[in-house]
C-alpha cells in the first residue's frame, strides 16, 4: 500500500495564512496606540483572537510535518519558518497586551509619534512578508524580500534608539518610563523576529540553489 498524501491545505497555504494574520495583527496593534483605555481592551481581545488563530496554524504545520513522508524543504527549515512567523505574532500580541495591562495613556506627543514609527516599521515588515510567502515555492525569487526586511530592521533599530532617548528625556515619572520601556523593547524584539524570518528564508534559498 502506498503512502497516503495528507489532505487539506499545503505547507505553503498554511505559511501564507500565518503571514496574513501578521498583517491583521499589526493593524490591530496600530489601532491600540491611538485608542482610549476602554477601546484598547476590546482591540487587545481581538488581537488575542488573531494570535490564537495563528498559533493553531503553527500547530497544524507541526502536525502535518509529523504526518508527511516527503516535504518541499527540510523539515527543520519548515518548522523554523513556522516558528519565526509565530514569534512575530506572539510579540505583536505581547505589545498590545502590555499597553492594556500597564494602563498606558496620556503619552507625550513626541514619544507617541516615535512609538507609531516603530509600529509602522512592523506594518511594512508584515506586508512584505505576506506578499513574499506565497512565492516561497521558489525561494530564490525572494532575494528582494530579505534585503528589504534587513533594511527595515535597520529603520526599526533607529526608531528604537530614538524612542528610548526621547523617553529618558521626557521627564515622565519613573514607573511610567519603565512601563513604556518594556513596550518599546518588545516592539524592537518583534522587528528582530522579522529579520530572523527573512534570514531563515535566505538560508533555504541558499540550500535550494
Amino acid at each position: 500500500m502506498g503512502i497516503r498524501k495528507p489532505e487539506g491545505p499545503t505547507f505553503f497555504d498554511m505559511l501564507t495564512s500565518q503571514a496574513e494574520h501578521l498583517v491583521t495583527g499589526v493593524g490591530l496593534l496600530s489601532s491600540i496606540l491611538g485608542s482610549s483605555l476602554q477601546e484598547q481592551v476590546a482591540i487587545r481581545d481581538r488581537l488575542h483572537e488573531v494570535e490564537h488563530a495563528a498559533d493553531e496554524i503553527n500547530h497544524d504545520i507541526i502536525q502535518r510535518l509529523n504526518q508527511s513522508f516527503i516535504t518541499p524543504f527540510d523539515r527543520e527549515d519548515l518548522q523554523e519558518l513556522a516558528s519565526c512567523l509565530d514569534d512575530c505574532m506572539d510579540l505583536m500580541d505581547e505589545s498590545g497586551d502590555l499597553f492594556v495591562l500597564y494602563g498606558i495613556h496620556d503619552i507625550p506627543e513626541q514619544i507617541m509619534t516615535l512609538l507609531t514609527e516603530q509600529v509602522s516599521v512592523l506594518a511594512r515588515c508584515a506586508e512584505q512578508t505576506a506578499q513574499a510567502i506565497p512565492d516561497l515555492k521558489n525561494p530564490l525569487s525572494l532575494r528582494d524580500y530579505w534585503v528589504e526586511i534587513n533594511r527595515l530592521e535597520n529603520d526599526g533599530d533607529r526608531a528604537y534608539r530614538h524612542t528610548l532617548t526621547a523617553l529618558f528625556d521626557s521627564g515622565l515619572d519613573p514607573v511610567t518610563i519603565i512601563k513604556l520601556k518594556d513596550i518599546i523593547e518588545v516592539l524592537e524584539k518583534c522587528c528582530d523576529a522579522f529579520e530572523d524570518l527573512a534570514n531563515t528564508i535566505e538560508t533555504i534559498a541558499v540550500k535550494e540553489s
